[in-house]
């Protein structure tokens, strides 16, 4: 029950962070109030649908629990009326918002994928998918290289906060404790990666 709780707690945080930040990617595109409220729900729940889909999870959790679908869609209507607002945030605060919705997802996916017994590795690919997957179906609607392919240190972060999880729930860590230590890790690499100009090796 409480690994449940806390999937679910991670897994509606970060469902907020990120229907904003896809509305906030629409309205930059200049798409219509239905673009907003489209890329809100895709970058929100899309890699939580393709976790559920990848470990049989179905119907995915987006489409079975309207907490889901009703929370980006909300977010996103808000982001909509309010985009003058959050574009007055300071850079380094999107950032921060950004970062703690990757791990939130991060930890979120893998946590679910242990409680279905898949493997824990595959279960920290989960996690890295749920954090990841959105962003990517966001970029590629939007026509442009996935952000998770060039971005300082981003999959890498969530993957890292993955298998801390993974690692701590190995260990008889208690599921809260273990998803804390896995997020704070992949917090705290993603803000550290763009406040120092982390990059994995790449050929220039």
């Amino acid at each position: 029950m409480i690994r449940k709780q806390v999937a679910l707690v991670a897994d509606l945080s970060g469902t907020v962070v990120f229907a904003i930040e896809g509305a906030m990617a629409a309205v930059h595109a200049g798409l219509d109030l239905l673009g907003v409220l489209v890329l809100s729900f895709m970058v929100a729940l899309g890699g939580g649908i393709v976790r559920d889909l990848l470990i049989g999870a179905t119907p995915p959790s987006a489409i079975r629990d309207w907490r889901y679908p009703v929370l980006a869609f909300v977010t996103g209507l808000v982001a909509f009326v309010f985009h003058a607002q959050i574009e007055s945030v300071p850079p380094f605060l999107l950032t921060t918002l950004d970062a703690a919705g990757l791990a939130l997802f991060a930890v979120a996916g893998a946590e679910k994928a242990l409680e279905f017994q898949i493997h824990p590795f595959i279960a920290m690919l989960m996690g890295a998918i749920t954090g990841c997957g959105g962003g990517v179906v966001r970029d590629m609607l939007l026509s442009r290289v996935p952000m998770v392919l060039v971005a300082n240190i981003y999959a890498s972060a969530a993957l890292l906060g993955a298998a801390v999880l993974v690692v701590g729930r190995r260990w008889g860590c208690p599921p809260v404790v273990a998803a804390t230590l896995g997020g704070l890790v992949c917090f705290a690499l993603r803000v550290a990666a763009v406040r120092f100009g982390w990059q994995l090796p790449k050929i220039v």
